[in-house]
């Protein structure tokens, strides 16, 4: 049915107190996800929002729609059944590095592995903020912590490296205080048919203050990380004067006009790119020798699960009469007990 009502984000806005520390960056996660589902124009009561436990996932209270705050490391499980049972609903899942990446790691590979059209938003400060400041799967090493008193002696999981691993659809990444581009990529993750993953960097002033800042304050973000649009030329800089090249089977960063680098030379982004090679590469930089990516990285298409199950109940019930479970029951193997 269509659906002509202009919604503004207000509409998505819940009568809740927002109960995140101030200066938390969650808060605007929330403020931009609600200006997103007001730009995609789904009726609130279209809209679910799953999360599990953690700081991020107090969330749904906090939005004007069907919600379910469930239980720690569940949030992709719970929303699998939300979206295969009403394939109608837009279902977001709203968690945290820890809740996502540590109890929740299996249900998280598995729900990207089977493309449920789920729009996941997994907020990353590398820190357990609810519990008080332990490290998390995506604390780096060496970091000082509650529980890591001397430094932990791990290495992290890097999301953007599971979400390809598992065969991801599409995957997005932006810093909670670059607001325009994490509304360009919460929208984009909603267009896509399939689990999308959108990475925020998000900041923890409690326990884990400025653990973004190298490539998230302003002064130098224009040269730490590069915002890649699909179809134009991968260039960074204060002014666009550098870019990215294939050196072999490595990136390159070059200045445009040194060494007789030319625009031509750049790489064009192609988001739709089915091999992912190039994405996955774009995606593993963080900031250093190369800079980090933001936007949209991979967005492609495959079957997507949720529609295959309808279609696959629909097809089992054109071919069979039976309406009821005893119905179906009694045409199986039976035994009598005395």
């Amino acid at each position: 049915m269509e659906n002509n009502t202009i919604y503004t984000a207000k509409d998505f806005k819940s009568d809740q107190y927002v109960r995140w520390c101030p200066g938390c960056g969650d808060h605007a996660v929330v403020n931009t996800l609600q200006k997103a589902m007001a730009e995609l124009g789904i009726p609130p009561h279209m809209t679910a929002v799953i999360s599990g436990i953690g700081c991020s996932s107090r969330l749904p209270y906090y939005m004007n729609t069907y919600g379910f705050h469930t239980i720690h490391g569940r949030a992709s499980a719970i929303a699998t059944g939300v979206k295969v049972a009403n394939p109608e609903l837009t279902v977001w899942q709203i968690t945290g590095d820890g809740d996502c990446l540590a109890i929740g790691g299996n249900h998280f590979i598995h729900a990207v592995r089977r493309n449920v059209d789920l729009n996941i938003i997994l907020l990353n400060n590398k820190i357990y903020g609810l519990t008080k400041g332990q490290y998390s799967p995506t604390s780096d090493r060496g970091a000082v912590t509650k529980s890591s008193p001397y430094g932990t002696v791990e290495d992290p999981f890097i999301p953007a490296e599971l979400a390809f691993g598992a065969r991801g659809t599409f995957f997005a990444r932006s810093i909670d205080v670059d607001l325009s581009v994490a509304k360009e990529v919460m929208v984009e993750a909603a267009r896509h048919k399939g689990a999308s993953v959108v990475e925020i960097l998000q900041n923890c002033v409690i326990f884990n203050d400025k653990i973004h800042s190298f490539v998230a304050d302003k002064e130098f973000r224009a040269e730490r990380t590069i915002h890649l649009k699909h179809g134009e030329k991968m260039l960074f800089g204060k002014n666009n004067e550098k870019g990215l090249v294939l050196d072999g089977l490595k990136l390159k960063v070059v200045t445009i006009g040194k060494n007789g680098v030319t625009l031509d030379d750049i790489l064009t982004h192609d988001v739709t790119d089915q091999d992912g090679t190039l994405h996955r590469m774009l995606a593993m930089m963080d900031g250093h020798e190369l800079p980090l990516a933001v936007g949209v990285i991979r967005s492609v298409e495959a079957p997507v699960y949720d529609q295959e199950v309808k279609a696959q109940v629909e097809s089992v019930r054109a071919q069979t009469n039976k309406r009821t479970l005893r119905e179906y029951l009694l045409t199986r193997d039976t035994w009598e007990v005395k």
